[in-house]
């Protein structure tokens, strides 16, 4: 899935690549949609391990600072692991079959929690306003990376463009600082 993607990806493809007979693989999953979600599930879970753990610390550095990071951090995993899923999109038994699996990002929690925990923590801290919602700040920074990522896959450029300093500012900073105008 990371050297070819998985448009037009065959129980044979994979078999060879394993080095192995092509009913062999049947032994071990119920068919070729489980093969795919298990494998899905496996490579999103190597691009993580890959990146390392999410690059902010409740208390260190500042946290617009550290939201910069996690957009960094949430644009590098969404550039790895959504060609995979855009080769599956018209295969949903395979998307609902990963779907029914354990979150593989951040020991099941996912990138969302992940983001909301950490932020949470920083409002916990004093850091954010107590207004601040967490959730909502988290679906925005996911939001973004699907933002970012998302078009270019469906225009069917291979490899979406690094994320310029210029660009993340003005996200971070509507972020941290919201829409109202100031008093």
């Amino acid at each position: 899935m990371a050297e070819r993607g998985t448009a037009g990806l065959t129980v044979r493809d994979i078999a060879r690549e394993a080095r192995v007979a092509d009913g062999v693989l049947y032994n071990h999953f119920e068919g070729k949609e489980e093969l795919l979600a298990l494998a899905l599930h496996a490579h999103v879970r190597s691009v993580e391990r890959d990146l390392g753990p999410l690059p902010a610390i409740p208390g260190e550095n500042t946290v617009a600072d550290n939201l910069h990071a996690c957009l960094t951090y949430g644009l590098a995993l969404h550039t790895s692991f959504l060609p995979a899923f855009a080769g599956l999109i018209s295969q949903p038994e395979v998307l609902a079959r990963f779907h029914a699996l354990p979150n593989p990002l951040g020991e099941g929690r996912g990138l969302h929690t992940m983001l909301s925990d950490y932020l949470g923590a920083e409002r916990d801290l004093g850091r954010l306003a107590l207004t601040a919602d967490p959730e909502s700040a988290a679906t925005m920074l996911v939001g973004a990376c699907h933002e970012l990522v998302l078009p270019h896959l469906l225009r069917g450029t291979p490899t979406p463009p690094k994320l310029p300093p210029a660009a993340a500012e003005p996200l971070i900073t509507t972020l941290m600082n919201g829409l109202a105008p100031s008093s």
